[in-house]
């Protein structure tokens, strides 16, 4: 794909701009308040085409790279979306990755489409309650059966899975060996199946607009149609998803950050308190001014590692370190907002609150700062796992 000159990646950034904000933070209250999916918000970006951004052209979608994604990803959580309309939209953007590499052609052919035009809704189940960020420790297994496999296993924070309609799932088809301990493991992209796969909702600090859950998936069948790739190989596509999600939330981080300095550098422009603007004092600006500097930072680096993944270049370490930054960055920012809306930043009708709670998500997830830099001593710096 050619590289996108700065002025069409401006152009996404405008476009998304105009119409991420025709929602403002009332609509994503009201959203937060009632735990209501953005589903208006949603059909937008879909009449708009931008939910195929990375599916290619030939299935319908707009044929972009991840660099235009992340741009695209930027100025929705910087509209004041936040993470309840980043999540709304990214899922149709890493997800599909794995599809879209190793998928077989009936499969892109069938799903694609329908994918681009937002009247497919999928789910990401890969974390379990007893392997966290080990997913060689999966215990969710799949079994042959004749034309096909049966999956048992429990699956937990999976979003979407209240609306989904198909679901990507890694299990386990053959034992864990110690000596390679990421084979044996299969990616299956199969119907959800609601009579085989109990859905219980877990409630959360933030982000209520989107749904996340724990799964109890009982003798779910599936066919050999179902498999993506090769049996046994499906860790090595899930880096195909994994470099995208880390690289579009640290980029989101940025923009949850940026919406939040947008609106403290609003109250400090405002707010008067012994007789003076309290934008006029350093303890206020020179916070604030430092988190701009570094959420600039944190996106030079998600870009550059953004544009190695769309030359399909090795962008483990750039999309770890992507993440680190949008997260820290991020929640920095929204915490300073705080502290400069003094007492008012508690009161819902300031917005700011729900920037913090939803940016708070980022240092955990979608792997946390302390595994980010676990991953970074061993790979960039060669020095012996910790664990």
């Amino acid at each position: 794909m050619a590289t996108t000159e700065l002025s069409d990646l401006e152009l996404i950034r405008k476009t998304v701009r105009e119409l991420a904000r025709k929602f403002d933070y009332g609509y994503w209250r009201e959203k937060d308040k009632k735990g209501e999916y953005p589903w208006e918000f949603v059909k937008a970006f879909a009449d708009g085409g931008w939910l195929g951004a990375m599916i290619p052209e030939e299935y319908g979608g707009l044929g972009l790279g991840l660099t235009e994604s992340a741009v695209m990803m930027t100025e929705i959580a910087q509209s004041g979306a936040g993470m309840s309309g980043g999540s709304a939209i990214h899922f149709y953007v890493f997800p599909p990755a794995p599809i879209l590499r190793y998928g077989s052609e009936a499969m892109k052919r069938e799903y694609l489409p329908k994918l681009a035009k937002g009247e497919l809704l999928m789910a990401f189940a890969i974390t379990e309650p007893d392997a966290g960020v080990d997913t060689s420790r999966i215990r969710t297994r799949a079994d042959k059966i004749e034309g096909g496999w049966r999956i048992n296993g429990q699956k937990i924070f999976i979003t979407n899975a209240q609306n989904a309609h198909k679901i990507l799932i890694v299990a386990r088809t053959s034992p864990r060996d110690e000596n390679r301990p990421l084979d044996g493991m299969t990616l299956f992209f199969t119907d959800l199946d609601r009579s085989k796969i109990t859905v219980r909702e877990i409630e959360k600090l933030g982000r209520a607009a989107i749904d996340t859950n724990e799964l109890f998936i009982d003798d779910l069948e599936v066919s050999d149609a179902d498999v993506i790739g090769e049996v046994g190989q499906g860790f090595r596509y899930l880096i195909d998803g994994l470099n995208p999600e880390r690289i579009v939330v640290g980029m989101e981080g940025v923009g949850i950050g940026r919406a939040a300095l947008e609106l403290a550098s609003k109250y400090a422009n405002e707010r008067v308190v012994f007789d003076r603007l309290i934008g006029k004092n350093q303890a206020v600006a020179h916070p604030l001014a430092d988190s701009w500097i570094r959420l600039e930072a944190a996106e030079l680096v998600a870009m550059n590692a953004a544009r190695l993944f769309d030359a399909e270049q090795n962008c483990g370490k750039e999309a770890a370190a992507a993440k680190f930054l949008g997260a820290e960055s991020g929640f920095q920012a929204c915490d300073r907002a705080m502290q400069t809306h003094g007492g008012y930043a508690y009161a819902k009708e300031y917005h700011v609150e729900r920037l913090w709670r939803e940016v708070r998500l980022l240092p955990n997830a979608p792997f946390s700062q302390e595994m980010v830099l676990n991953y970074i001593s061993g790979k960039a710096l060669g020095l012996p796992r910790s664990y």
